[in-house]
């Protein structure tokens, strides 16, 4: 097998504009950020969550600016799935915040509402959810939960751009929300995030924030006469160079999303009959929501058959991947949280769980590939 035709688990690819925009953005003379290639992308991303949108570095750093906007203090608890990536957590952790993991649903592989309860207390200052595979939380119950209990809501969104509940986009249900532009999301910048707004309250201060916790946005307006330090804050602008490529993917967004819920729905379609008859659960995805085609996985029923799956794919040069490791179990999570109960849901998905290749230039023939070597294993 040479490597022209291994098929990866992820290829980064041009969808129109980008490099016309990147060489529009270094004519001009503006490479930091908040030039017009951010403000462009940030019309066209707070257009489709009817939300306020400021790009960030990353989805990292777009929850970070989450805890410093909520004022998390050293002692307060967050409560998070511990089936997620540890920046949905660490975030908060470099402020002092101490995790509360919770188990996460049989079905979509979400924060289980059900157990949110037994995890709050005096000190909770906000719950985080991960739309995993941009399949959308319980919302409508983690929303009431967070407002009877007077806890934040944050929407860890890296999966779920394009995603929706109820008809209603993903990222416009907590107080904030992060949208992550990696490589591997379906519209990319190689590095890049944002942070989603929901209450005008939160816009003045969020842009003293994201710009090392001065008045600048107030002063290039007019609105001060100096220049000055008014807050906590720090780095969180991503360069022009950056938002270019991303507008470039953004203006393709219809047609990328397009290709990935054909390759999405394909293998939902031929793997059903073969997953059925071996016990591998496929994507479960609620009818009241809206998925953006992000990952497809396979659920199988342990730790050696995932890895001999993994493993057979190998042989055939397509790279397959598991996902995330528990929190609760890994180490950082044992030390800040070493009261945390059994999550037996999350344990067992983590240990089942393949991620097979989806973006949007895999072809016909590279997906019948796939598909081909999953149906010739038996688990």
């Amino acid at each position: 097998m040479t490597a022209d035709n291994r098929i990866p688990f992820n290829r980064p690819s041009l969808a129109g504009g980008e490099l016309a925009h990147v060489e529009e953005a270094v004519l001009s003379g503006q490479l930091s950020g908040d030039g017009p290639m951010g403000a462009r992308c940030e019309e066209l991303l707070s257009e489709e969550l009817a939300a306020r949108v400021m790009l960030a570095p990353s989805a990292t750093q777009a929850l970070e600016m989450s805890a410093l906007l909520l004022d998390i203090e050293p002692g307060a608890e967050v409560i998070c799935p511990s089936f997620t990536h540890p920046s949905s957590i660490n975030a908060f952790v470099v402020h002092g915040a101490r995790p509360a993991f919770c188990d996460i649903r049989s079905d979509t592989l979400n924060l289980d509402e059900r157990m949110i309860e037994e995890r709050i207390g005096e000190r909770t200052a906000a719950i985080v959810c991960t739309h995993y595979a941009g399949v959308a939380c319980e919302m409508k119950e983690l929303t009431a939960i967070a407002e009877r209990r007077g806890v934040a809501l944050v929407e860890d969104n890296a999966h779920g751009l394009f995603g929706s509940y109820r008809e209603r986009p993903l990222g416009s249900f907590g107080r904030f929300a992060a949208l992550s532009f990696h490589e591997t999301k379906n519209v990319t910048s190689g590095e890049g995030g944002a942070l989603v707004l929901n209450r005008s309250e939160d816009i003045a201060r969020a842009q003293v924030i994201r710009h090392k916790g001065t008045n600048r946005t107030a002063f290039v307006r007019g609105e001060v006469g100096a220049y000055e330090w008014t807050d906590v804050g720090s780095s969180y602008l991503p360069s022009e160079l950056q938002a270019a490529f991303l507008l470039g993917q953004l203006e393709q967004r219809d047609t990328l999303q397009a290709r990935r819920r054909r390759i999405w729905d394909r293998y939902a379609e031929e793997l059903a009959e073969w997953g059925g008859r071996h016990g591998v659960a496929l994507p479960d995805v609620p009818e009241d929501r809206r998925h953006p085609a992000h990952l497809f996985h396979l659920r199988l029923p342990g730790r050696g058959e995932r890895d001999a799956l993994i493993d057979h794919l190998a042989s055939f040069g397509i790279l397959a991947v598991f996902h995330f490791q528990p929190l609760h179990s890994s180490p950082m999570g044992r030390r800040l949280d070493p009261g945390c109960p059994g999550l037996p849901v999350t344990e067992a998905a983590a240990a089942g769980l393949v991620r097979l290749p989806l973006f949007a230039s895999l072809t016909e023939d590279e997906q019948s590939r796939v598909i081909s070597a999953v149906m010739e294993f038996s688990p």
